[in-house]
């Protein structure tokens, strides 16, 4: 089982920026797919951007030309740079490790953007 700690949530102006980190531990890191995903009050738990082992990227609509992931295999890290914030960003952001059967869940971070 991977171990997953995220860090780097706070609070933020409209069009600001934050650079959310996910450190995992327990495993072979570069093995597996990683993402992030966030759940904004209310709402159901959505995918915001995603990297394969061999470095292949993904992202929603909503923050395309925005957020950018990136994985560091030698640190076992995958972070995400988010940039012209928007107030509906405010969520819990959580980092996602998969592989073959295994789906592991950070505890999440806080991201609030105000406006």
């Amino acid at each position: 089982q991977v171990q997953l700690v995220e860090s780097g949530g706070g609070l933020v102006q409209a069009g600001g920026s934050l650079r959310l980190s996910c450190v995992a531990s327990g495993t072979i890191f570069s093995r597996y797919a990683m993402g992030w995903y966030r759940r904004a009050p209310g709402k159901q738990r959505e995918m915001v951007a995603s990297i394969t082992s061999g470095g292949i990227t993904r992202y929603a609509d909503f923050v395309k030309g925005r957020f950018t992931i990136s994985r560091d295999n030698a640190r076992n890290t995958v972070n995400l740079q988010m940039n012209s914030l928007k107030p509906e960003d405010t969520a819990v952001y959580y980092c996602n490790a998969a592989w073959t059967f295994v789906n592991s869940w950070g505890q999440g971070t806080q991201v609030t953007v105000s406006s």
